[in-house]
């Protein structure tokens, strides 16, 4: 399987290399490009999943394009044709897994919203019977529904784990108005693809979002929904007080929790059978989650 690790796309800009994505600078605009890395503990795995990157762009295009009735993203196109002259020569690269976006500065926290128990969230909720200062009823089990879902924000780290942050922390930050501002949307937003979502037989556990400002509006930014970004379940297999089945990374996570990694540099490299069965977990949401045509009454009305 043919797999693109590595953009390297001489005569551009390298403006950020993250986990999974590069990102060069065009000037006026950026260039996104999703690569076909994995991260599983903050950590960058040797062994790439062919198409991954193609599949994060699709189902992020997506949701940019039925969340704009909520807030605006920083999406321009992902039309090749439509990119700066210095971009087209590397359309073979680019083809599927690239967008061009806005410059915006970034608002350096991760904005976590929670509607399930899972992950992290889990473990905290199991030491102290809250998540990030927020007290959670008694009793609850592993992959259980909350009353309502919470708000959860971190850390942005440039190097190893994002750690969690309380309201008043999140405040003290970015300040009293942003955050109270980030928080509704973040939930808002949540609340709109967990609906939408539980339509196409997908629970979605959890989320994060990163949002950034150009001149005094705030927009979306990075990635959305992606399986990267959220934890997708299947609604159908759906049974709390247990792990569930995923359309995400999870898969990976487990099968290296399973091998006993100790979470530190070298990563492992992954199996054929794993990489194989990671990459049809992404092409399931793919398909579950888009329609083979969209109606125009769901996507919402941009705002002006």
């Amino acid at each position: 399987m043919v797999t693109f690790s590595d953009t390297n796309l001489a005569g551009l800009t390298l403006f950020k290399k993250g986990k999974v994505r590069d990102v060069y600078d065009l000037g006026a605009n950026l260039l996104i490009v999703a690569t076909d890395r994995v991260s599983a503990f903050d950590i960058v795995l040797p062994t790439p999943i062919p198409d991954k990157g193609k599949i994060l762009t699709r189902i992020c295009e997506f949701w940019f394009d039925l969340t704009t009735h909520i807030i605006q993203n920083h999406k321009i196109t992902t039309n090749i044709s439509e990119f700066p002259i210095e971009a087209k020569k590397y359309k073979d690269k680019l083809a599927a897994r690239s967008m061009l976006v806005k410059k915006a500065t970034i608002i350096p926290v991760e904005c976590v919203v929670r509607g399930w128990l899972a992950g992290s969230g889990l473990k905290e909720y199991r030491e102290c019977g809250a998540v990030c200062g927020i007290k959670l009823p008694k009793g609850l089990r592993e992959a259980d529904k909350l009353p309502e879902p919470i708000f959860t924000p971190t850390t942005k780290a440039t190097e190893g784990h994002d750690l969690p942050l309380t309201e008043a922390e999140l405040q003290n930050l970015i300040g009293k108005q942003t955050a109270q501002w980030l928080k509704s949307k973040s939930i808002e937003l949540y609340k709109f693809a967990v609906n939408y979502a539980a339509q196409r037989d997908i629970i979605i556990a959890d989320t994060k979002f990163e949002f950034g400002r150009i001149e005094n509006e705030i927009i979306i930014v990075d990635e959305i929904f992606t399986p990267d970004s959220s934890r997708y379940w299947p609604l159908k297999e759906y049974e709390p007080g247990r792990a569930q089945k995923s359309y995400d990374k999870q898969f990976v996570r487990d099968y290296l929790e399973q091998i006993g990694w100790n979470k530190k540099p070298p990563a492992p490299h992954i199996p054929p059978d794993i990489v194989t069965k990671t990459k049809e977990k992404y092409e399931q949401a793919e398909k579950l989650l888009i329609p083979s045509e969209i109606p125009t009454e769901s996507v919402g009305t941009p705002i002006p």
